[in-house]
């Protein structure tokens, strides 16, 4: 945004909220330099189509200033190109102009060279901005764009635009790759990367400094194997080039009109976003991003092992192979991969090949391919080489071309619901006969009928209450009278109508119940209690109105064990939730559950063992908040809205939390939150919107008024009490117990009034003033209040808050009044909320309100 009257200052205030940039007021002077001229601070460089400006600005909340291109046309000034990006002046004296060599150099107030071009002597040369956002060096009577002795086309910072090679000009080496920001408001390089492999089969990998995060696979000719949402469609243009001089990838656009661009941004994800030009919603789109769920995960389980966002456990091992550490794979770490059950004699040729549909293929880094071998010639290629473990097509166009195998492990495989391409494992012929004769491959597994899958569940479930109860008859000496006996009995018939409640609900369940349902690990009493010391109030870890939770240490993890209350009148409806959501549930920000027990009364439900505990045990803590400093809470606030965008949208079902608050956020040992507790949690079809419910159950302070007053929850529901778990964050207080002048505010309505006084700053933690940037506080405030406004079409859907906390440069209404935006009035006295039952369970507070 530019100052008016052409002020050289930047108004730190001035929409920091919307993570604009600051830029004097700028003098065009055209949209090319030659030798002699110059742009100096306050001047720009225009394209010849007014699409793109190059000049100084500086980000949000900085005064240093760097020379950038950014879109002309767009509302919200959002850089897409930095100059001297490791290299600010601090003031308002730079020049960048032609120097007598033909290169183009940015001086600072002592006429000393900030950054230059370092091309190629021209005799001639002109800088020249296009319309295409490419800063050019050329000869002012050559325009061939061959014959260009620099581009910033060449020099990429964090965005790919269209027409850019993203990728490796094999002649001179040049490798162009993207690298994100530090953070908003420092545009140096950042240690998150995005670049194409070009060893083996070209790939492109996402990093995080030295460690991959995301791998995008190989170019099938349509798309990356790893993203099937790049299918033809009527607004990208896709291609990837491959020869002895060139290795990239690129888009176009097939409509002038849209405006889209690629950016890797700090937090670690690589998104695409389109401009929206609709009167009542212009800004940034996020169109697509990665990696969106666990599965994106490079190598999350190991090698063979396949992972399946739609399966519980999301690792499988495919047919012949086994876990190669048992014990983590039960409970649900599958890094380890797995193992072959049988090996195969290549000299006997007693070997085959499974066939896996719908895979992402192995990592190609070490692969070979051929592309004019035909897949029954590569099948023959495979099995002629003895270290050869699978094959597929190279290119699956035109019904499959070329021949891709792989030697060694097969490392970060992935089944997808749609997409995908065809995977020839290499098996022992005996295994490929019975996985025929069983129809055991990925695809036929997916077939199994609901029957079948009830009547496993229930045998499985059977022989648990048969276990337990013979151990519990053990221990006891053998001797039970008839009474006991009648009441084990009679227990385990309810237990077992308890089960078939949840195995018969399949159509509430946007008919998903099959055989993955209750795949879960089923652990006997006596385990769970050695592992928690007899249940020692050592290891307790918290007691609520659900039971208590223990510490324990099973096959050498630590565990939470949540031994629900048998007098809880809530706990089989939210043992039946928690088995069957979480379960099925697989996010890096959502607790993981490792196995349940059963045993006459006893309900127990064994998760992660998270480091940290809950968030409020930290936050609302005035020694422990101190460990938590502004990017840490940014991180927190920004995997919570992750967590529950997943939930919402990309999950197998839309679900709604209904208890989302501080103490069912819990952290792990780097403060990663994690979204517990979901006994409440109601799934939605995918055409349902909106429910209603004779019984309220949540939390006061983060309950939605609809929700409170009139028992109507949607998803807008969570977005309120999310919205009050941001304002938490930031400010580090609590809204139910906060109150501020004569008792007048709670937090929300006091976080709605410095925000109308533009006192915005004032609400955040004193404890995190030297290490917060103030531009991404005041971004998070106004998300927050946005989420919290009364009506639930008012508040944004977790798809925008996302965007939005995301992107320096995505666009936000003003926030209206937030829902129970007032106080505590002179007739209220602490009888007015003696209707909540609120207790701890693992540092999780659980509230049940009965409507009136």
């Amino acid at each position: 945004m530019r100052n008016v009257g052409g002020l050289h200052l930047c108004l730190v205030s001035c929409f920091a909220f919307l993570g604009c940039y600051c830029s004097s007021q700028s003098f065009i002077v055209g949209n090319s330099i030659t030798v002699n001229q110059s742009v100096r601070d306050g001047q720009s460089l225009v394209s010849s189509g007014g699409t793109f400006e190059l000049g100084f600005f500086s980000p949000t909340n900085s005064d240093n200033r760097y020379v950038g291109i950014w879109y002309k046309k767009i509302s919200v000034q959002t850089v897409v190109w930095v100059a001297n990006r490791d290299d600010p002046i601090t003031d308002l004296s730079g020049v960048l102009k032609i120097a007598g060599d033909g290169n183009l150099v940015l001086l600072n107030r002592s006429e000393s060279v900030v950054w230059s071009t370092n091309a190629s002597k021209v005799d001639s040369p002109v800088a020249e901005l296009l319309d295409s956002g490419n800063l050019v060096i050329k000869d002012e009577k050559d325009d061939s764009p061959e014959t260009y002795q620099w581009q910033s086309f060449d020099h990429p910072t964090n965005t790919l635009l269209p027409g850019m090679k993203l990728g490796w000009n094999l002649r001179t080496g040049l490798d162009r790759f993207l690298n994100s920001w530090n953070s908003d408001s420092d545009p140096s390089t950042g240690r998150v990367s995005f670049r194409i492999n070009r060893y083996g089969y070209p790939q492109a990998f996402l990093w995080n400094g030295d460690s991959i995060d995301y791998r995008s696979g190989p170019w099938n000719g349509l798309q990356f194997s790893a993203v099937p949402e790049m299918k033809p469609n009527n607004i990208f243009n896709f291609s990837f080039t491959s020869n002895a001089d060139e290795l990239y990838y690129s888009f176009s656009l097939k409509n002038d009109s849209v405006v889209s661009r690629l950016v890797v941004n700090p937090s670690g994800f690589l998104q695409r976003f389109t401009w929206l030009t609709d009167v009542d919603n212009e800004g940034w789109n996020l169109y697509w991003y990665a990696p969106k769920d666990q599965c994106d995960d490079y190598r999350v389980c190991g090698a063979y092992g396949i992972c399946d966002a739609n399966a519980s456990p999301v690792c499988q091992c495919p047919t012949s192979f086994e876990p190669r550490d048992l014990q983590s794979w039960n409970l649900r770490d599958g890094s380890g991969g797995c193992v072959r059950e049988v090996g195969f004699d290549c000299q006997k040729g007693d070997d085959g090949f499974l066939k896996l549909q719908n895979m992402k293929v192995p990592d190609t880094s070490k692969a070979f391919v051929n592309e004019s071998m035909s897949l029954a010639e590569c099948e023959l290629a495979c099995k002629s080489n003895c270290s050869c473990t699978a094959y597929a097509n190279s290119k699956i166009t035109g019904g499959g071309t070329g021949c891709l195998y792989w030697t060694g492990e097969l490392i970060d495989l992935r089944d997808f619901s749609d997409g995908g391409q065809d995977l020839y494992l290499r098996v022992a012929a005996s295994e490929l006969a019975k996985s025929q004769a069983s129809g055991a491959n990925s695809g036929e597994r997916k077939q199994l009928t609901i029957g079948i899958s009830v009547t496993v569940a229930m045998g499985v479930l059977v022989l648990a209450f048969t276990g337990c109860y013979l151990w519990k008859r053990k221990t006891n000496g053998g001797v039970l009278s008839r009474r006991t006996e009648e009441r084990v009995t009679r227990e385990k018939s309810q237990d077992m109508q308890s089960v078939d409640l949840v195995v018969s609900s399949g159509r509430d369940y946007s008919d998903e119940c099959n055989k993955d349902d209750l795949e879960l690990p089923l652990f006997d009493f006596a385990t769970i209690a050695f592992a928690t010391d007899n249940f020692d109030e050592a290891n307790k870890l918290g007691k609520g109105g659900f039971g208590t939770v223990y510490m324990g240490h099973l096959e050498g993890h630590e565990i939470a064990v949540k031994r629900l209350s048998k007098t809880s009148g809530q706990g089989i409806q939210e043992f039946k939730n928690e088995v069957l959501l979480i379960a099925k549930l697989q996010h890096r920000n959502l607790v993981r559950l490792l196995g349940c027990c059963i045993d006459s009364e006893e309900k127990m439900l064994i998760y992660e063992y998270m480091k940290n505990r809950s968030l409020d045990s930290i936050l609302f803590d005035k020694g422990k908040s101190l460990s938590l400093d502004w990017p840490k809470r940014f991180q927190i606030i920004g995997g919570i809205s992750r967590g529950l965008l997943y939930l919402h949208q990309d999950s197998r079902f839309r679900i709604i939390h209904r208890d989302l608050k501080a103490s069912n956020i819990l952290l792990d040992g780097e403060m990663n939150p994690k979204i517990s507790d979901f006994g409440m949690a109601r799934i939605f079809g995918g055409d349902e919107t909106e429910g209603n419910t004779k019984r309220v159950v949540g939390t006061y302070g983060y309950m939605s008024p609809e929700y409170a007053m009139d028992g109507i929850f949607s998803v807008k529901s969570d977005v309120f009490s999310f919205g009050v778990l941001v304002l938490e964050i930031v400010s580090g207080k609590k809204n139910r117990g906060f109150y501020y002048v004569n008792s007048q505010l709670n937090l929300l309505a006091h976080a709605w009034r410095l925000w109308r006084e533009g006192k915005g700053s004032e609400l955040m933690d004193e404890s995190m003033k030297e290490s917060c940037s103030a531009g991404e506080v005041l971004r998070c405030i106004q998300v927050g209040l946005l989420c919290v406004q009364e009506r639930p079409e008012e508040r944004p859907t977790m798809s925008s808050v996302v965007l939005m906390l995301s992107s320096e440069t995505a666009t936000m209404p003003q926030p209206k009044h937030p829902g129970f935006g007032h106080g505590r009035t002179p007739l209220e006295t602490d009888e007015s909320s003696s209707k909540q039952e609120s207790g701890t369970v693992n540092h999780m507070t659980v509230t049940i309100i009965e409507g009136r």
